[in-house]
């Protein structure tokens, strides 16, 4: 049993199903790997359940095969010495399944019906206390909204205390979007099977899965193909050379700033000092010049009102990355220096440039064509407006959205989000992060550290490793809670994350 291993592949519920299918075609058993997986997740919350005393366990299991491994896992527990009960659904039409069903019953395991148990007790009513409820209601292959019935059966499950641990996905959850459909079991531990699903990760996914161990079983075969990575928890930075001096690491540049919007270029120059630029200059309405330097008197400013296009030319000669769009605003003034910034900076092409907020409206409203050093971060509010779409729509399937938005624009994409979304060459899923980051000014932070840290390394650090470091300073950030994370406090954290990655 394999704990989370990062830079792992992700698939698709359907590359996994076609893989144990090849894996059937060489004559290897279906029931075997049934009984496997049983067996080996058995055995694994035998280890648990005798340090935790947990004596008495529920096992949900539904029509599909993924009921085939609760029926076996029953009968594997009840063998250990522990007081199993089965709440099962009629059975599906898989042989495997009535062998399954019929060995838990040889055990003598306790088996009763889903039905009765909903007709006995009413959602919003206990069960009998268990220590432990295990979910093999629903495998990978559920892609349907949930019917009322199943919905009060998963309500009734997510209402019992005890323990919850979910087979292969929390039942509900759609293995390949995270999407809950509508409801999903809200689960402490699930243990996954064959190989890792994207569902787990993004979308919804990180609400209901739980600590997340992996069951591998069979080995890999040259034709299954991963669709996203893992994005690695260790990053590790190039060391600076003791001769370096501030024109070695970087010049940033954050463009943004209207007259009534100041914050957001703050947070965005700072989150580039603090990850390590050697200068930081902002670029915005003179008006927020004095409160810049009141707190980051090591900020150079200029005003954006009085720059000439040859001065814009001559001065993004000096500058290595760009991060542009902060608090810029979405008025005629706003729309006028979008117009007159944002040409320049695509066409350089050895600019890095950060793409983010206000920014992302305009480029939705005069589309064009991204250069690969363009790394562009909307949250799914501002990848609908991109799309022309819904937020709504957006989150139905992240993994789709974010190629959509490469095909239509080209750069380089963060979706951000639970299971932020990092389109380079590669798709890549960071698993780090936390709820107490969804408040305003995140994403300038963001935005400031890829400038940052394009600006120092270049192509010595990848987009999802940047993403990485982001999401630790907020776990950092957020060791003593996640309510009420201010954006203005991620300074110190990055310090930290960036000097850990050494």
């Amino acid at each position: 049993m394999q704990r989370l291993v990062y830079h792992s592949p992700v698939y698709d519920s359907q590359s996994i199903q076609a893989w144990e299918q090849r894996w059937f075609a060489q004559k290897n058993a279906s029931l075997g790997l049934m009984q496997q997986a049983a067996w080996s997740i058995a055995q694994e919350l035998n280890k648990q359940f005798l340090v935790q005393k947990i004596k008495h366990i529920a096992i949900w299991c539904g029509q599909g095969n993924n009921a085939g491994d609760g029926y076996y896992i029953a009968a594997f527990l009840k063998q250990q010495g522990f007081k199993v009960t089965v709440f099962a659904t009629e059975l599906g039409h898989s042989i495997d399944l009535q062998q399954a069903f019929n060995y838990a019953q040889s055990q003598q395991v306790d088996i009763q019906t889903i039905d009765y148990l909903l007709s006995e007790h009413e959602i919003g009513q206990e069960l009998p206390i268990f220590d432990c409820h295990i979910d093999a209601l629903f495998g990978i292959g559920l892609n349907r909204m949930l019917d009322q019935k199943w919905q009060n059966i998963i309500q009734l499950y997510n209402l019992q205390i005890g323990l919850k641990i979910s087979i292969d996905i929390p039942s509900g959850l759609h293995a390949n979007t995270g999407q809950a459909l509508p409801c999903a079991i809200r689960a402490d531990q699930t243990f996954t099977l064959l190989g890792y699903k994207a569902g787990l990760f993004t979308g919804q996914g990180k609400e209901y899965v739980g600590q997340l161990h992996l069951a591998s079983l069979i080995p890999v075969d040259s034709e299954l193909q991963s669709i996203a990575y893992l994005s690695p928890k260790k990053v590790v930075l190039p060391k600076r050379q003791a001769f370096g001096h501030k024109g070695s690491y970087g010049h940033v540049l954050v463009i943004g700033g209207h007259a009534d919007m100041g914050g957001a270029v703050i947070m965005s120059a700072e989150a580039a000092f603090h990850a390590g630029a050697g200068k930081v200059s902002v670029i915005c309405h003179a008006k927020h010049h004095q409160a810049i330097l009141a707190r980051s008197p090591n900020i150079m400013v200029r005003d954006i009102n009085a720059l000439e296009q040859k001065e814009i030319e001559q001065l993004l000669k000096q500058i290595d990355a760009v991060c542009f769009g902060m608090g810029l605003g979405r008025d005629e003034w706003a729309e006028l220096i979008y117009l007159k910034w944002f040409e320049c900076l695509n066409r350089h092409s050895h600019l890095q440039v950060a793409l983010d907020a206000d920014g992302l409206w305009f480029l939705a409203k005069h589309p064009q064509q991204l250069n690969a050093h363009v790394y562009a971060t909307p949250h799914s509010g501002e990848a609908a407006t991109l799309l022309g779409c819904t937020a709504t729509e957006i989150e139905q399937d992240r993994i789709a959205a974010i190629y959509q938005l490469r095909q239509k624009y080209s750069g380089q994409w963060v979706l951000k989000g639970a299971g932020s979304l990092i389109l380079e060459n590669e798709l890549f899923i960071c698993t780090q992060g936390n709820a107490g980051m969804g408040t305003g000014g995140m994403g300038d932070v963001l935005a400031g550290m890829i400038a940052s840290l394009k600006a120092q390394f270049d192509e010595q650090v990848a987009l999802h490793e940047i993403v990485s470091l982001h999401a630790q300073a907020g776990d950092l950030l957020a060791e003593k809670g996640v309510r009420g994370l201010q954006a203005h406090e991620m300074g110190k954290m990055i310090y930290h994350v960036v000097n850990q990655a050494l």
